[in-house]
């Protein structure tokens, strides 16, 4: 027998609230909810993308902590993944009953804390080290990551504001050493086939120099 911790007695009427709010919205808003909650996270590669693009053409130090990006959302996710392994709460439409936006998982499919909300944050605290304003972009989407989650009735209150902060203390002791010092790295990776990912070819990233003027 299969034995789960039950997160309802922490905000189990809070997350009652939200699921009967979205029972009583328009269904043109469940309906965007659901869609962002199930696909919203393909638009942080996207943000991932922009960045690293943007990097390189201002050098191969930033280029390589925009590269570094991916990585650290995939470590922010396997962080996630053990924690839920080790406290095993129960989804909460299995412990209160409730009908949901999204279909209620499987048992051993574990609520806690949310997966979705640790990727998205992770992303955007590593993204802010790559372009300020594509990271602003990032951590307002996972925000809005997190609240979808607990709209569709996929997770607590405290599910995704577990998740948030794993990803973003992920994020941080990984990202952040290595965006205060890249360049040693960068300079030797400069010289093995991974060139082409680190920097632009020089007339490129002359041009894009003059344009935004010193590189940040």
């Amino acid at each position: 027998m299969m034995y789960a911790f039950d997160g309802s007695s922490l905000d189990g009427p809070a997350y009652t609230d939200v699921v009967d709010l979205a029972h009583r919205a328009p269904a043109w808003l469940d309906s965007l909810v659901s869609a962002w909650s199930t696909y919203g996270l393909g638009l942080f590669a996207v943000l991932m993308l922009a960045g690293w693009w943007r990097a390189r053409r201002t050098g191969s130090g930033p280029a390589l902590v925009a590269l570094a990006v991916p990585l650290v959302v995939v470590l922010g996710y396997a962080v996630n993944s053990v924690v839920k392994l080790l406290v095993r709460e129960d989804r909460p439409c299995q412990s209160l009953h409730v009908v949901t936006l999204e279909a209620c998982p499987a048992p051993g499919d574990w609520s806690f804390p949310s997966n979705h909300t640790a990727i998205a944050a992770a992303a955007a605290v590593a993204l802010i080290c790559v372009s300020r304003r594509i990271g602003y972009v990032a951590l307002v989407a996972a925000g809005a990551m997190a609240v979808s989650r607990v709209w569709v009735g996929a997770h607590y209150p405290h599910d995704v504001i577990a998740g948030f902060v794993v990803g973003a203390l992920v994020a941080s002791v990984t990202i952040i050493p290595l965006s205060s010092r890249p360049d040693t790295l960068a300079r030797r990776l400069e010289t093995t086939r991974l060139r082409p990912l680190l920097t632009a070819s020089a007339p490129r990233r002359e041009a894009a120099q003059e344009r935004v003027g010193t590189p940040t």
